[in-house]
């Protein structure tokens, strides 16, 4: 068994085990073959739900999420694993991207420990109150948060990733469509990486620069009523993460061709090919539409956008951020080169970070 195909299996396993009933649980043999193959796991590490309780009921009783219908999305006719499409490791940080099945949504790992222990001390009571209390954040949903607390050989040689997050994956409907799909993971660009700025980006691969925040050199045309809500939404989405020392978090933005401009822009569900593609089930059902997590027409009836606020785990108070500010401010004297977005204060990010989203927005409503 492959690397990708254990860790999924790992996955799929935690999320569809039933608490052991009291006649196994007295199994003593069982348990402790069960901890010695644990303990040499390499990739195949045992994970248990973090926070169970808490997350089932904001996914049942604030997402209208059935438990049924979740537990199925890992699970097919073939066993374990194989209900996880491995997407591949993506940027910097290492971590692995698996889908599910019907693509509702995807599995991503948090391996480094600076991030995943921030999100379990730190954040994860906060978010799952606030998330409770804004059914129209831009913050991704987070249906599940795995973890590996056991000794296994593969948690540390770190041959494999110890934490995940089960998010709601706003590309749902993209495999079923031929094209007209696009997308863009933004952050400011106009912070200094290193990548890109020293030696005018000579020093490093094409491919390393491609993980990269991209740009995006258009504008979302939006109704007033749209661009307000959106503009709030943002604002009140950052002032969150900046108030619990969040930086470096990004806008992943996805554009779907309408292919009939007028019924794009009339009220209620539409009868474009973009439209199609916007889920009909948990948990990507808006609390009202029109909703950005599932799809908000352009005013100029050419599009639909979704959008989704992604990856805010990087926090300024844990050690290895601050060891890492610490070094760029040391090259900072040196080179006069400026922040980076993960050395930055949490506001200065939040402030270069709205002025890029108002950037890219167009007011323009209809004669």
């Amino acid at each position: 068994m492959g690397r990708k195909e254990a860790i999924a299996r790992s996955v799929v396993r935690a999320i569809t085990r039933r608490r052991p009933t009291q006649g196994r649980s007295a199994n003593r043999l069982g348990r402790i073959l069960a901890l010695f193959s644990a303990f040499f796991s390499l990739y195949q590490l045992p994970l248990h739900k973090i926070r169970p309780v808490e997350f089932q009921n904001i996914r049942s009783e604030h997402w209208n999420v059935n438990d049924d219908d979740y537990v199925a999305a890992f699970l097919n006719e073939e066993r374990d694993g194989a209900a996880l499409r491995a997407m591949g490791d993506m940027g910097f940080s290492g971590s692995t991207f698996f889908s599910t099945w019907n693509q509702q949504y995807l599995v991503k790992s948090i391996p480094r420990h600076f991030e995943h222990s921030f999100f379990e001390n730190d954040l994860v009571e906060p978010y799952l109150a606030y998330m409770a209390q804004q059914p129209t954040s831009l913050l991704v949903r987070i249906c599940e948060f795995l973890g590996c607390t056991d000794r296994a050989l593969g948690r540390t040689l770190r041959m494999a990733p110890s934490h995940h997050i089960v998010m709601e994956n706003i590309m749902y409907g993209s495999e079923k469509a031929e094209d007209g799909w696009e997308h863009w993971d933004l952050k400011p660009t106009s912070y200094f990486y290193p990548e890109r700025d020293i030696a005018d980006g000579r020093l490093t691969s094409d491919a390393t620069k491609d993980q990269l925040a991209d740009e995006f050199h258009d504008k979302i045309v939006l109704s007033d009523k749209d661009a307000k809500a959106f503009v709030a939404a943002l604002e009140r989405d950052t002032k969150f993460l900046a108030d619990h020392n969040a930086v470096d978090y990004s806008l992943f933005l996805v554009r779907i061709k309408s292919e009939d401009p007028v019924a794009a822009t009339e009220p209620g569900p539409s009868n474009t090919e973009g439209a199609d593609a916007v889920p009909q089930n948990p948990p990507s059902v808006p609390p009202l539409p029109p909703s950005w997590r599932t799809g908000v027409p352009s005013s100029d009836g050419k599009h639909i956008f979704r959008a989704s606020i992604l990856d805010f785990f990087w926090a300024k108070h844990k050690i290895q951020p601050m060891l890492m500010t610490l070094l760029i401010k040391t090259w900072d004297l040196i080179t006069g080169h400026g922040p980076m977005s993960i050395t930055t204060t949490p506001q200065e990010y939040r402030e270069r970070f709205l002025k890029m989203c108002l950037e890219m927005i167009e007011v323009k409503d209809d004669a």
